[in-house]
């Protein structure tokens, strides 16, 4: 152990650890969870770190020795160096001090030790005057958030769009299929699967772009605000010109949050993002539902279509095959949601100039994009590409359909056509039949009007061989 010293007096600190004093502090008060921040907040926890570095060289408030030393030791950890360092709970400080100082401590370190000093000894690079210049863990957390909320939202979007492309190939290659519509889980007029599956892509394409608005919000950033918006501590350029430089560190165009004081204030950009993110939870883990029941059986179900076998379904039941991956997918969407509730009331529990929460805020928002990422793609590629229709157990479902009747409204009215669902029902034959028996319509009319193909297009069955209330 070395022995360092902080305000509050001396410290025991691993002779091994990059980190220092108060990441020390940190370890021993906030034994919580044993969960960490993930590798893309730390790597971007170094991105603004280096950053700043660079801005403050340019800006001429940081000589180029020390800058040069801290940009070498943030470049590594972005690199995926180090991250072990990273040690605290997320479950910590308000605001993020105890993660902004970790991340201040270990490139300190790591600077000095390019620089052929010791680890602990924090000369000539000093974690708060060098590593932290012209900053505060109330603009530095809330920026690497954003910056990593850009980054993993890109790649949420790409797998949201992997997920479209298959439910939309499915649609075309179902689009002949006919089957029975659902409504209240009761027969319904015939759909057919290639529509159900054009409407699944439609929703899921739909909560994409809700998405894809919100993370334009989280491309603000307030860098510079210091504590509480003033920029106090730092150079006037330094907020704009920080922009630019994680804008050119990342690729990605980030913009001024126009006010540095609602910058340190509001989260509201977070919520905003991960309410999109609950929304499509809810949509897909209704989609992940519908399929788990149209596969359901696969013999006493109704058996509609068939999904992928990944993996033995039971450890007692020899041969079963359950929907794991559409399983998988609610668990995921659950979590989401799950998440989205932590996020709204961290984002309320804001006072004045400052939002204590965000630590707990950034992990549980940063989870749902990973996981949501992973999940989507896993069943994307090990389910919905994958899936086949069972054609002839759609369309006997679809001709037994109580659901047909409706296209009789319009030539023997709504209250003829009840009885003769109920009676068709009640004795377990056909509509055709009891129309038939009834002397209603002839067997020509009702193969003109019965045609369930013809019923899952806008118009009126039939119509071209008769007028309606005709007969």
């Amino acid at each position: 152990m070395r022995q360092e010293t902080d305000s509050l007096g001396p410290v025991y600190v691993p002779d091994d650890a990059l980190w220092g004093a108060q990441t020390q502090r940190a370890i021993e008060n906030f034994s919580i969870s044993g969960l960490k921040q993930s590798p893309a907040f730390i790597r971007n926890s170094a991105l603004v770190k280096r950053a700043a570095a660079e801005v403050n060289m340019a800006l001429g408030q940081l000589d180029e020795e020390r800058g040069r030393a801290i940009v070498r030791a943030a470049a590594e950890i972005m690199e995926g160096r180090w991250h072990e360092q990273f040690v605290v709970d997320p479950f910590q400080a308000g605001a993020g001090t105890s993660h902004n100082m970790n991340v201040n401590e270990v490139i300190a370190n790591r600077a000095n030790e390019l620089l052929g000093g010791r680890r602990g000894v924090y000369k000539p690079v000093h974690p708060n005057d060098h590593v932290n210049m012209a900053q505060s863990t109330n603009d530095v957390i809330p920026t690497i958030l954003r910056v990593t909320a850009a980054e993993l939202g890109a790649k949420l979007l790409e797998a949201v769009a992997e997920l479209v492309a298959a439910l939309e190939d499915k649609a075309r290659a179902f689009d002949g299929i006919l089957k029975p519509g659902r409504t209240h889980l009761q027969d319904a007029v015939p759909v057919r699967l290639g529509q159900e599956f054009g409407a699944y892509a439609h929703a899921v394409r739909r909560d994409g772009e809700r998405i894809a608005r919100a993370l334009e919000g989280v491309k603000e950033l307030g860098i510079g605000g210091t504590a509480t918006g003033t920029g106090l501590n730092a150079h006037p350029d330094y907020h704009l010109a920080m922009v630019a430089k994680i804008s050119e560190l990342t690729g990605v165009t980030f913009r001024s949050s126009g006010n540095l004081f609602a910058s340190m204030q509001s989260a509201a950009d977070f919520a905003d993002l991960s309410a999109t993110l609950r929304t499509l939870a809810l949509t897909l883990t209704r989609i992940a539902n519908d399929l788990r029941l149209m596969s359901s059986g696969p013999t006493t179900g109704l058996g509609e279509i068939r999904l992928p076998a990944v993996q033995p379904g039971s450890s007692i039941m020899p041969g079963k095959v359950n929907p794991v991956m559409a399983e998988m997918l609610n668990m995921v969407c659950y979590h989401v949601i799950g998440n989205d509730q932590t996020v709204a009331l961290c984002v309320q529990a804001g006072q004045f100039e400052l939002n204590v929460m965000t630590p707990i805020l950034a992990y549980n928002l940063i989870q749902s994009l990973e996981v949501f990422t992973n999940g989507i793609r896993a069943f994307t590629s090990r389910c919905v590409l994958g899936i086949e229709a069972n054609a002839e157990r759609c369309r006997e479902l679809a001709e037994k359909s109580m659901g047909l009747a409706t296209a009789l409204n319009p030539y023997i009215g709504y209250s003829a056509a009840s009885k003769v669902a109920q009676e068709a029902q009640a004795r377990g034959v056909s509509l055709r039949q009891v129309v038939l028996e009834h002397g209603l319509l002839s067997a020509e009319q009702l193969d003109a009007i019965l045609d369930p193909f013809k019923m899952t297009e806008p118009g009126i069955p039939g119509r071209e061989g008769l007028s309606p209330h005709s007969v």
